[in-house]
């Protein structure tokens, strides 16, 4: 069994070296990362460092303030785009690949095509966005297969709701929302009657705090009478998008990162799940939902795995900030144990802020036990976000997006570490915080005990451990003791361990030499039933001490 690692990367930025970092500058100025960035050299060091899934995050065409209508794409109006580059989740076109992203915009497809390719060549599988729920305002399909109806072409514009209809309309209302149409325009932006904005605000006037450069799109629910379904005969825009994902899949993308999957009903992602796996059966779907009690439902129509955002994240960032105790971890997963094989667990994306950022932990040194606990103690996904492995703390003021601490999506820009990591000018701290990514991931993709063992969790015994968490996995005759630091100090710890653990593990008593794979130091350990193990851990430390049973200490 594979340990499944997912490198989600910006693709505008993560190959972007031009430092030049104007607020609100232009790609002129501040430069775009391209596809062919990724070449064999980088694509094998990502697989080197446990790497099986790539998200090249931003891959579509989307609305943007810079001008391709030479290349004959339509032009944005610059008051409906975030920012000088735009949000990749206000899609123009789900037929096209992003322009900015071309070395050569008239090949940008074939480039597109080469990278997956590549991607597949270093052995790794290529996840792409899905973005079901809402499109760019100014949604206009170029690219389009001959014969497929483009998005809201055949809607009657003079209902609010029909179930043939692909957007929502405010009928007799033009779209006034809280801010200046012109924006720099020479016109202001016009859009009568307005359509209903992505983030289900189904009025013509959104602020400016709403995802007021998108429209929400329509599966058959009735916002308006109170959300009612009407599935039958099957709407329009289930087929539509369905086609779409059908269309990627044929060119041999592996995954779809499915953004706010829950916005769109269940039964929508049981019919699309089940018609492309029909025809591509190994295809994935990731799911951002953030409501648990939506989790089981949404996994029954097709999912693979689910952000365990709520949940786990949450958690770990509170445990990581001193904000709860370890032993908060353990709640978190036992929430989701019947389900654990589909939740992805990560400490940083696109929409959360840097854990070296000052609004989250100020350094990537104190995230390191978060990492190990996260990847380390179920078999479940994984996901890194590119510069988490260095340390990056997003405290730039890029533009549109403000010093958040968060990368943006929103302008062109570079990332700092990535830059310096290409330069090999990294500081020590950040070389240290790469090598512990490089180690633990590792261990995920190479350790048996890890891809297929059994865990166990010690937190119920040690209850006297505020700022410390502890766990063992065991596969066939490999144990592995993990413990980790979030404290500010370095601890000496006592760890029980309940005869419980032995018998559930099938293990017998013995003293047993141990490896502690992050720092190659051996220790030798007294397994005892109901017996304590003293260990000592570093200023926000980890130990994973690896024993190999002899065979006739496993029942």
């Amino acid at each position: 069994m594979q340990k499944i690692i997912i490198y989600q990367i910006f693709t505008r930025l993560f190959g972007n070296r031009n430092t030049t970092r104007q607020e609100n500058g232009s790609i002129a100025e501040n430069g775009c990362g391209k596809m062919n960035d990724f070449d064999q050299a980088t694509l094998k060091r990502m697989a080197r460092m446990g790497v099986s899934h790539v998200w090249y995050t931003g891959l579509l065409r989307h609305a943007t303030q810079t001008d391709y209508s030479r290349y004959g794409i339509p032009r944005n109006h610059p008051a409906i785009v975030k920012g000088k580059a735009g949000s990749p989740y206000a899609i123009t076109d789900y037929y096209d690949i992003d322009p900015d992203l071309a070395t050569s915009v008239e090949r940008r497809m074939q480039e597109f095509e080469q990278l997956v390719e590549r991607t597949h060549q270093a052995g790794m599988k290529v996840v792409i966005d899905f973005v079901p729920n809402h499109v760019a305002r100014e949604y206009h399909s170029i690219a389009k297969p001959k014969g497929v109806k483009d998005l809201g072409q055949g809607d009657d514009p003079q209902q609010g709701f029909s179930p043939q209809n692909n957007f929502y309309y405010c009928p007799g209302e033009r779209f006034a929302p809280h801010f200046d149409l012109s924006r720099g325009a020479e016109e202001p932006y016009c859009e009568e009657p307005a359509k209903a904005t992505g983030n289900d605000c189904f009025n013509n006037a959104p602020g400016g705090n709403d995802w007021y450069e998108t429209v929400k799109l329509n599966y058959g629910v009735d916002y308006y009478a109170g959300r009612v379904g009407h599935f039958d005969p099957m709407p329009s825009t289930w087929k539509k998008m369905a086609d779409i994902l059908l269309f990627w899949a044929g060119k041999q993308v592996d995954a779809f990162r499915c953004d706010m999957a829950e916005m769109v009903p269940a039964e929508f992602w049981a019919y699309a799940t089940t018609k492309v796996r029909r025809k591509y059966p190994h295809v994935q779907f990731i799911g951002e939902v953030y409501n648990p009690n939506e989790y089981r439902h949404y996994i029954a129509s097709g999912f693979d795995y689910l952000y365990d955002k709520v949940g786990m994240y949450d958690t770990m960032r509170a445990v990581i900030c001193h904000q709860a105790p370890a032993s908060a971890i353990t709640r978190a997963w036992q929430q989701t144990d019947d389900i654990r094989q589909h939740m992805l667990y990560f400490l940083e994306n696109h929409d959360e802020q840097r854990v070296a950022s000052d609004f989250f932990a100020g350094s990537g040194i104190k995230g390191i036990p978060g990492l190990v606990a996260s990847v380390l103690m179920q078999q479940n996904p994984f996901m890194l976000y590119a510069g988490e492995e260095y340390g990056e703390r997003g405290m730039d003021k890029e533009g549109f997006s403000g010093c958040d601490g968060r990368t943006t999506i929103f302008d062109y820009w570079s990332i700092d570490t990535l830059c310096r990591a290409a330069w090999k000018t990294l500081s020590d701290e950040e070389k240290q915080i790469f090598e512990m990514h490089q180690k633990v991931m590792s261990l995920a993709v190479k350790e048996k005990a890890v891809t297929d063992g059994i865990f166990f969790d010690l937190m119920y015994v040690n209850g006297h451990l505020d700022r410390q968490y502890v766990f063992l996995r065991k596969a066939d005759r490999e144990l592995l003791l993990v413990a980790v630091n979030f404290d500010d100090r370095p601890v000496s710890i006592g760890v029980n361990l309940p005869a419980h653990a032995f018998d559930f593990l099938g293990i017998l008593e013995k003293k047993i030499s141990a490896t502690d794979l992050l720092s190659g130091k051996k220790q030798t350990l007294d397994l005892k039933k109901d017996g304590c193990l003293a260990l000592q851990l570093e200023t926000r430390g980890c130990v994973v001490f690896k024993m190999k049973l002899p065979a006739k200490l496993v029942k």
